[in-house]
């Protein structure tokens, strides 16, 4: 919350409407604008991070920020006037081609990097046979699913890892404070789940 709030406070010192300076209140919670008394608040960015299944195996992707090796659900931003069900479609389809039958919310988790955002977690299905990946470069550097039993192996692994004598590094996933492990960890402790339509 500290972080969250301390990049918010630096990233909004003037008014929008009158270019004057804002001014917090004591608890830091608020920032007015003494000309014209405009309120602002902390604004906090919706994401949502899925984890695709087909009943027996993951999907998981990485992006060419994330540290060697490590993958992960797939995320993106929620745009104006999208439900969450139409955002899980949308991301899923856009980076890598797959359509939705059902989903099912798991948790959510603020998240204050690189600005506040709000991960809303969920699980989602595709269609057996209807697996073919179609990897959006643009936003992914890779994606591939994985067995049950691959998973359940880096699961119980303390990465990162270092680079092996073959220059690859090994397969490993985001850390447990991390919303996107506990997605990871559900569907390996339960990986045909009752889900709701999409």
């Amino acid at each position: 919350m500290a972080q969250a709030l301390l990049r918010w406070h630096d990233a909004h010192q003037f008014c929008s409407r009158s270019g004057q300076p804002t001014k917090k209140n004591m608890a830091g919670s608020k920032r007015v604008c003494p000309s014209n008394k405009i309120i602002y608040y902390p604004q906090v960015t919706p994401v949502v991070i899925t984890l695709v299944s087909d009943g027996t195996q993951c999907l998981l992707a990485r992006q060419s920020s994330f540290p060697k090796g490590m993958y992960s659900a797939l995320a993106g931003f929620c745009d104006i006037g999208e439900s969450l069900e139409e955002a899980v479609r949308r991301e899923v389809a856009e980076e890598v081609g797959l359509e939705v039958e059902r989903l099912q919310y798991s948790a959510s988790q603020h998240w204050p990097f690189p600005n506040s955002s709000l991960m809303i977690a969920c699980h989602a299905t595709v269609k057996p046979g209807q697996t073919e990946i179609q990897v959006n470069l643009r936003e992914l550097e890779a994606a591939a699913w994985f067995s049950h039993d691959e998973v359940a192996k880096a699961l119980r692994r303390n990465g990162p890892y270092t680079q092996q004598l073959n220059g690859t590094f090994p397969f490993w996933l985001p850390p447990k404070l991390a919303i996107a492990h506990q997605l990871i960890k559900e569907w390996v402790e339960k990986p045909i789940c009752s889900a709701l339509p999409a």
